[in-house]
């Protein structure tokens, strides 16, 4: 059994591991990443994101979703989609992203260890493949492991009509596309599923027991996201606790909900929540407690109570997205190794890909009122903007919250087509500590959906008085 010395150990080469791997190399330190055989890239990379969000894009290229404006409802560039035809296009991507992981820690010198890591000190992890055992010592270790969809006891997993969010694109590939569906759980996994089922044509229920979906999103972008979903028919029944979920002899799926109601379905997807995967890693002999989720407690810095182990990414809990998930693993292994960053938490966008799709940055006007600031709105509607006509996307709106005395821009909400790309703009002129007029002075390639940020400006700085407006919306 060989033994090796590291700076920096990472357990996990999701996005965070990845990261943190690449920055602590950079510093000039020798660095580990573990994972199990064939989870190069992580669940991100897997069964998460870049799965999900490539299987989208073929779901809206092949039922010719975005140009239904111009051409119909019933517009379709394939009449008849198959499971093969959206899984064509994921393998390639998957395949493509995996070498460029691959390549990027490569490059680096990050040396990739397969198997399954476990602590058996605060300082040594043993890696178990099928070669057998390796343990592996270190100054510093990053857990960055993941999460894994959490699961009822008594709903019947086995059955191929019934899945979680890592089994879904497995237990759809090769077989028919279903006529309907139930989804138990309106947080962002749920919904994106939820939004590419009713894209192909499916029938949707949509099942919580919270009475609010994503409660940390703006409100005007919530009633706007479920108005679209119903009209491509998907039904919510929130404020719901399922009791029990069964299949029946002809493979009809039925969830009993506490109210009475019975919803069917031909196939039922289960996404309430996920579990991170320290149960696996023997943590109590790293002196390590998780809650009673399985989440890591760390601080500002991503130390847990350990202060030589680190934790980033899903493990760690909200908001569980790839994007945050690089930035805590970066600014953690730059912590490491006293390496000076300019953290801004507060700042870090979010992106959900439902149809359509809503970003964010800053704050809401709920937060706003809570914490008595004063806040003023100004809004751009994409069916003004040439380009939305151009692209056909009726539903866009971008909306800015600003201080009415400083102009100083708070909080960037987004729903419609290229969201996720446009919040950027807004993050930056909110990291650079910019306001409305730097907005309404900017020069927006025209047509552009960017465009929207000058038309929003406008609006906003119209209802605080003409003294500062130089043109009107």
């Amino acid at each position: 059994m060989s033994s090796q010395r590291y700076d920096l150990v990472v357990i996990g080469s999701g996005p965070a591991g990845q990261k943190a791997a690449i920055a602590a190399t950079k510093l000039g330190r020798r660095v580990a990443i573990v994972d199990g055989q064939g989870r190069l890239g992580g669940v991100c990379l897997r069964t998460g994101t870049i799965p999900s969000k490539t299987l989208r894009e073929a779901v809206l290229y092949l039922t010719g979703f975005r140009q239904r404006t111009f051409y119909g409802k019933s517009y379709r560039l394939q009449d008849q989609i198959s499971t093969e035809d959206l899984d064509t296009r994921v393998q390639h991507v998957i395949a493509h992203q995996h070498d460029v992981v691959h390549d990027q820690l490569r490059r680096n010198d990050v040396e990739i260890l397969e198997g399954f890591a476990r602590f058996t000190d605060p300082n040594t992890v043993e890696v178990v493949n099928e070669s057998g055992r390796q343990i592996i010592e270190s100054d510093f270790i990053l857990i960055a492991c993941g999460t894994r969809p959490a699961r009822r006891a008594d709903i019947p997993f086995d059955h191929p009509h019934v899945m979680d969010a890592d089994q879904l694109y497995e237990a759809v590939h090769g077989r028919k596309i279903a006529r309907s569906c139930i989804v138990v759980g309106a947080g962002v996994i749920g919904l994106e599923y939820a939004a590419m089922m009713a894209a192909l044509g499916m029938t949707v229920t949509v099942i919580d027991m919270r009475k609010q979906m994503l409660d940390f999103v703006d409100r005007e972008m919530i009633e706007a996201l479920a108005y679209h979903m119903r009209r491509s028919g998907v039904t919510f029944r929130l404020g719901e606790t399922v009791n029990s979920i069964t299949v029946d002899d002809d493979g009809m799926v039925a969830a009993r909900l506490e109210s009475g109601k019975v919803m069917t379905a031909e196939r039922l997807l289960y996404a309430v929540g996920r579990q991170p995967n320290t149960d696996n890693l023997n943590i109590e002999a790293a002196s390590l407690t998780a809650d009673d989720r399985g989440r890591l407690s760390v601080n500002e810095h991503g130390q847990t109570d350990v202060p030589h182990i680190y934790a980033a990414g899903d493990v760690i809990g909200f908001p569980a997205l790839a994007s945050t998930s690089m930035e805590q693993g970066r600014l953690a292994a730059c912590h490491m190794f006293g390496e000076r960053c300019n953290p801004k938490p507060e700042l870090l966008p979010y992106g959900i890909y439902t149809i359509p799709e809503i970003s964010m940055v800053g704050r809401t006007e709920a937060q706003l009122t809570a914490e008595k600031i004063p806040w003023k709105v100004g809004l751009a509607r994409f069916e003004e903007l040439a380009k939305a006509q151009i692209i056909g996307d009726e539903t866009g709106l971008l909306k800015l919250i600003f201080e009415p005395t400083t102009l100083k821009l708070l909080g960037v909400h987004i729903i419609g087509d290229g969201a996720c790309e446009l919040v950027h703009i807004g993050q930056l002129v909110m990291a650079s500590e910019g306001t409305m007029e730097t907005l309404r002075d900017t020069v927006f390639n025209y047509p552009t959906l960017a465009e929207a940020y000058k038309v929003a400006a406008l609006d906003g700085l119209n209802k605080v008085g003409a003294q500062h407006t130089h043109a009107t919306a």
